[in-house]
C-alpha cells in the first residue's frame, strides 16, 4: 500500500475471529443425519483438544472485549505503588477525516463500535470516553495488542544478557529441533514475523480447527507448537504476519526465566509502569500456557500506560524499564513490510501520517497509538470487524493528536 491508496480498504493476514454475531443457517437433512454430524463435531473437538461444539457457540455469542472470559487466565499483578494519570481536560473534537470525507466525532466512535477512547497528551489525559456499561475500571481483550507486550519484555530481556536477537529458536527449546530449515529460526525472524513457521492466519468459522483459529482454541499450546515445526520461506527472507511467532516469543521468555510468562509481565512492567488494575492473560487450560499471541484483558487508561512508557523512551516512575535501544529498534520498521505496512518488532508503522508514529494493533479494532512528534497516545478499545476500517482508523487518530479535528 502506498499512501495514495491509504482510503482503500485493505486486505490484511492479522489474526482474527469471526463475528460476534451471525444469523444462523438454516438446517437441512433427517433428524439421523443431524445427529451423526452432531456426535462427528463432538468427536473432531474431543480429538483435537479443543473446546465442545456448545462452548464454541458460547464464545461466539460473546462479544471479542469480553471473550477472554471465556477462557482460563492467569492474573498480571500491579505493584502496591501505582501512578495516577493527571487529567487535563480539552474538548473532543468536532470530526475526523473518515473515508474520504468526515465524521463527527460522535459517530466515528459509534460508528466503529467503540467501548473506550482515551487520549494523552504530554502524559495527561485530555479525553476520556466510554460506551454505556463500560468504565475506566472494566478490563477488555487486548486481541494482538498483547504482542507489543511481548515485544517489550524481550527488549528487557536482551537488555539483560538472557537473550539475544541472534539466538536460534531451537537452541533455546532444544526439544522442537528438526534438522531441517526450521532449525535456523531466530529470535529477530520471530521478532519480526519473518520466521515463515506455517500456521496459517486463515479462518474458517464452520471448521475452526486449523492454523490461528486452532492455537486460540487449543487446550495444549506446547503440543500445538510441536505439531507445527516446517517453514514456507527461508527465515528472514520475507515476512509474513504470522500468530504462532509470538507464541514462540513467550514460550521462549517463559523458558529462560523459567516461570509464567503473566508474571513476568506483572513483574517486569505492569507494577513498574504503575498500572492501577490487576490485568489477565488467557492461558490454554486451568493452569497451563499463555496465549501470548493475544488475549491480555486490561483497562484502557493501563493499555494508555503502556503507549506512554513507549513514548517516553522506556522510562516510567523515575527509571528505565525498558531499554532505550528497544525503543529505537521498534519505532524504525524493517525492511520487509506486511500487508503494505511497516512492521518492526511487534508494533505496526501505518502508511502516511509524519512516518513517526506506530501503534500496537489487535483484531476487532484495538489501539495503543503513539505519535512522537505530537506528544499523543490514544487507545481505542472496540468490537468492530475483524480488520475492518484500520487505514482510516488511523487517518482518524492522526487527526486526533495533531489538533486537525
Amino acid at each position: 500500500m502506498n499512501p495514495s491508496s491509504e482510503h482503500i480498504p485493505r486486505v490484511s493476514t492479522r489474526a482474527r475471529w469471526w463475528p460476534a454475531r451471525r444469523t444462523g443457517r438454516a438446517a437441512a437433512g433427517t433428524g439421523i443425519a443431524l445427529t451423526l454430524l452432531a456426535g462427528s463435531t463432538y468427536a473432531a473437538t474431543a480429538l483435537m483438544d479443543v473446546p465442545a461444539p456448545h462452548d464454541l457457540a458460547r464464545l461466539q455469542s460473546t462479544q471479542p472485549s469480553r471473550q477472554g472470559d471465556r477462557f482460563p487466565a492467569r492474573t498480571v499483578t500491579t505493584a502496591s505503588t501505582t501512578s495516577e494519570l493527571p487529567a487535563s481536560p480539552q474538548p473532543a473534537p468536532r470530526t475526523v477525516p473518515w473515508k474520504g470525507g468526515s465524521l463527527p466525532f460522535e459517530q466515528f466512535l459509534e460508528t466503529t463500535h467503540t467501548n473506550a477512547f482515551v487520549v494523552l497528551q504530554d502524559g495527561k489525559i485530555t479525553h476520556e470516553w466510554y460506551a454505556d456499561g463500560v468504565t475506566a475500571d472494566t478490563r477488555m481483550s487486548s486481541w494482538s495488542m498483547a504482542k507489543s507486550l511481548v515485544s517489550l519484555l524481550v527488549g528487557q530481556a536482551v537488555q539483560r544478557g538472557e537473550l539475544s536477537e541472534e539466538d536460534r529458536l531451537v537452541d533455546l527449546l532444544p526439544e522442537l529441533r528438526t534438522g531441517g530449515a526450521y532449525d535456523t529460526v531466530t529470535v529477530r525472524h520471530l521478532l519480526d514475523m519473518s520466521s515463515g513457521i506455517d500456521v496459517d492466519e486463515n479462518y474458517k468459522p464452520w471448521w475452526p480447527f486449523t492454523g490461528t483459529a486452532r492455537m486460540l482454541l487449543t487446550r495444549d499450546l506446547p503440543a500445538f507448537v510441536r505439531d507445527h515445526r516446517s517453514v514456507t520461506y527461508a527465515p528472514g527472507s520475507q515476512a509474513t504476519y504470522r500468530s504462532v511467532d509470538t507464541q514462540m516469543l513467550g514460550l521462549v521468555l517463559s523458558r529462560v526465566e523459567g516461570r509464567p510468562l503473566a508474571e513476568i509481565l506483572g513483574e517486569r512492567l505492569w507494577g513498574p509502569m504503575g498500572a492501577t488494575r490487576t490485568a489477565t492473560w488467557n492461558l490454554d487450560r486451568d493452569g497451563g500456557t499463555e496465549k501470548a499471541f493475544c488475549c491480555v484483558n486490561a483497562t484502557a487508561r493501563d493499555f494508555a500506560r503502556v503507549g506512554q512508557l513507549v513514548l517516553d523512551r522506556g522510562r516510567a516512575g523515575g527509571r528505565q524499564v525498558i531499554p532505550e535501544q528497544w525503543i529505537d529498534r521498534l519505532s524504525t520498521p524493517t525492511p520487509h513490510s506486511i500487508d503494505g505496512w511497516g512492521y518492526s518488532a511487534q508494533w505496526w508503522h501505518p502508511t502516511g501520517g509524519n512516518g513517526k508514529d506506530f501503534s500496537a494493533i489487535g483484531v476487532y479494532g484495538q489501539y495503543t497509538y503513539v505519535d512522537p512528534v505530537s506528544r499523543t497516545v490514544i487507545v481505542k478499545l472496540s468490537d468492530h470487524g475483524t480488520q475492518q476500517d484500520e487505514q482510516e482508523t488511523i487517518d482518524a487518530l492522526r487527526s486526533i493528536a495533531h489538533g486537525d479535528a
